[in-house]
């Protein structure tokens, strides 16, 4: 449990205390970097493990969503979907019935658009702020502190909380005021890195089959127009065969991308290539449920009987 003992975090910005809920592959980086940056913080997680990893750090583990709230100033909710992220912060016990006013709830996981501005709306009136920012760069991003954040919020929340955000973030970009926007971004992001995703999954099971070197195939790729970030790495795991454990768990893509087509639904707009994508996705997660995003190329490979190598 949290006690009140002070921990030196010196002047200024570094003032704020910080909360950490869910400690896992995205959680543990968002932890690491705010103690990092010298701020006292608090977390909490269901996994033993995690919490004694989060300990090792520096941070301060809580028993309770209570000793969260009430110990911290501004608090990242990284779990995995909608109903876990009401939960924690609505629910009975939850960080709104908990924190002091005045202070912020960063959702930081990513939800469906409507599940947000739920969140949104019943916290009007709490005095507690919602900051709505999901992120992008993956395991790596975590880490290494280099997130890109869509924040949504209140312009003043976000300027006072600011400090706690860069010290996880690279990039952060102010998509809106109402509870919902970053999550409307972080939809469509995502319906073209899955798109880009499946798109590099076909080209390796291609180049295999036609006898490619997995190096070669990586060195055009990567210097060519079509090189970016997500096809990279998507490729340099391929062709290394690392298809668990590198931190981007299938479970979560295959969750955004049904976000994404959720939205587009509601919308009426057509999302051919992510519908494709999530096809794929839908193939490696039946297959391969432990697996990363990479692993969805063994199910070509499986059909066109060549593995791509380094």
């Amino acid at each position: 449990m949290v006690t009140n003992r002070q921990v030196s975090v010196g002047q200024g910005k570094n003032m704020l205390r910080a909360g950490v809920i869910g400690l896992g592959d995205m959680g543990s980086g968002l932890a690491k970097n705010l103690i990092k940056g010298g701020f006292q913080t608090t977390g909490l997680d269901l996994d033993d493990k995690r919490m004694r990893a989060f300990t090792q750090m520096g941070g301060l583990p809580a028993d309770s969503l209570a000793d969260v709230g009430g110990n911290c100033d501004a608090v990242f909710v990284m779990v995995m979907n909608g109903a876990q992220a009401k939960a924690v912060i609505l629910g009975e016990g939850g960080l709104v019935s908990h924190m002091a006013k005045g202070g912020a709830v960063i959702l930081t996981a990513t939800i469906k658009p409507a599940e947000a501005r739920e969140i949104g709306a019943a916290m009007e009136g709490s005095g507690i702020h919602l900051i709505d920012s999901p992120v992008s760069g993956g395991f790596p991003g975590a880490q290494g502190g280099t997130l890109t954040m869509m924040a949504a919020g209140e312009p003043a929340a976000l300027k006072a909380y600011r400090p706690v955000m860069e010290a996880v973030s690279k990039t952060i970009h102010l998509v809106g005021e109402r509870a919902g926007d970053g999550q409307v971004m972080k939809s469509c992001l995502q319906s073209l890195i899955g798109s880009i995703f499946g798109a590099t999954f076909e080209a390796a099971a291609l180049a295999a089959k036609a006898g490619v070197s997995g190096q070669a195939l990586f060195d055009v790729f990567s210097t060519s127009g079509a090189g970016c970030g997500v096809a990279n790495t998507a490729l340099e795991n391929i062709i290394d065969r690392k298809f668990e454990g590198t931190g981007s768990g299938i479970g979560t893509m295959h969750k955004d991308l049904t976000i994404s087509l959720d939205m587009a639904e509601q919308l009426g707009v057509p999302l051919f290539m992510a519908s494709t994508a999530m096809q794929i996705f839908h193939q490696g997660k039946t297959k391969y449920p432990e697996g990363d995003n990479w692993v969805c190329t063994r199910i070509m490979e499986d059909i066109v009987g060549a593995e791509l190598h380094r």
